[in-house]
């Protein structure tokens, strides 16, 4: 049996300057987009497009029922009771000090450090420190690597609206495009269109888009996360926001069972994979992806948020 062959071509980064103004980093294999971090949002940094390597793009920005959804995007709901997820009437900001470095050790990464602002605009509640990882895979995946650091200024409860028939959801995020159809969540030892707080490693997205073209996306939690193995929010169905067609929701609801409680100055540290991938991936395949991203973690001697 011969080994897979992960993606040829150079991974480079791009800076640019998107339509709306907010500056991004565009990664890219062998000049192919792959991802596109928004570090200079206003709201939040998020990552989109989020693109297959067969050029597949499966999310999507700002969509009209939930507009505060951005692509692949990392916030708490409750800081203290203050917003930061949706984005009417009062709430808070994540913004970068300036532009994110690039850093290489064999891999790109994006680096920078964040505030969390209060909804004054001028109060940081929070100060963290975020990398963003490429990693080649196969010739069919790569995985967008998610290590943060988040340092509160005060005392802070993070936390959740209780999930009744919907909340619980906060933390790392995906929005996948409305025409990404017929889609299945995975998870240990289920699939279906649904996931309210059932516990798992890993969660997998897939569906077809671009017509019949099979794809998807996994979200893969760390041993070291707080709340492993985390509650899943999941939903494939836009009716379950009363309208019709696909809504391809993923939350990694790390608050899902209650608040947490942070003293000032003590750091939260998170670390998750996101797998991109063509074709469709079955509970197999998502297994082996968390037990190689588990595996990756110790061969490298990583520590979650560095």
């Amino acid at each position: 049996m011969t080994a897979a062959r992960s993606e040829g071509g150079p991974v480079t980064v791009r800076f640019v300057a998107e339509a709306s103004g907010d500056r991004a980093a565009v990664v890219e294999v062998d000049g192919a987009p792959r991802w596109t971090y928004v570090h200079g949002a206003r709201r939040r940094p998020f990552i989109h497009p989020v693109t297959t390597p067969a050029g597949h793009v499966l999310s999507v920005d700002a969509p009209a029922d939930h507009p505060w959804h951005h692509g692949l995007w990392f916030t708490i709901k409750y800081v203290n009771g203050e917003n930061f997820w949706e984005e009417y009437d009062d709430y808070g900001v994540l913004r970068h000090d300036g532009v994110p470095a690039v850093e290489r050790d064999g891999r790109v990464s994006l680096v920078g450090a964040l505030r969390w602002i209060r909804p004054d605009r001028e109060t940081v509640v929070i100060d963290e420190q975020r990398r963003l990882t490429h990693v080649p895979l196969d010739r069919d995946a790569y995985a967008i690597d998610l290590a943060t650091t988040i340092v509160p200024r005060v005392d802070v409860v993070l936390d959740r609206t209780q999930f009744t028939t919907w909340g619980g959801y906060g933390g790392l995020s995906f929005r996948g495009r409305p025409d990404f159809h017929d889609t299945t969540i995975t998870t240990v030892g289920t699939a279906g269109d649904r996931v309210l707080g059932e516990r798992g490693p890993w969660l997998g997205l897939s569906g077809l888009v671009d017509g019949d073209a099979p794809a998807g996306i996994a979200l893969l939690d760390a041993p070291s996360n707080a709340a492993h193995p985390v509650p899943w929010y999941a939903s494939t169905k836009a009716d379950t926001y009363g309208d019709d067609g696909w809504s391809n929701f993923v939350n990694a609801a790390m608050l899902w069972g209650g608040p947490l409680r942070l003293g000032a100055g003590e750091p939260l540290r998170l670390r998750y994979r996101v797998v991109v991938h063509d074709g469709a991936w079955d509970a197999t395949q998502l297994a082996r992806a968390h037990r190689a991203f588990v595996a990756d973690l110790a061969a490298r001697g990583a520590t979650p948020g560095t």
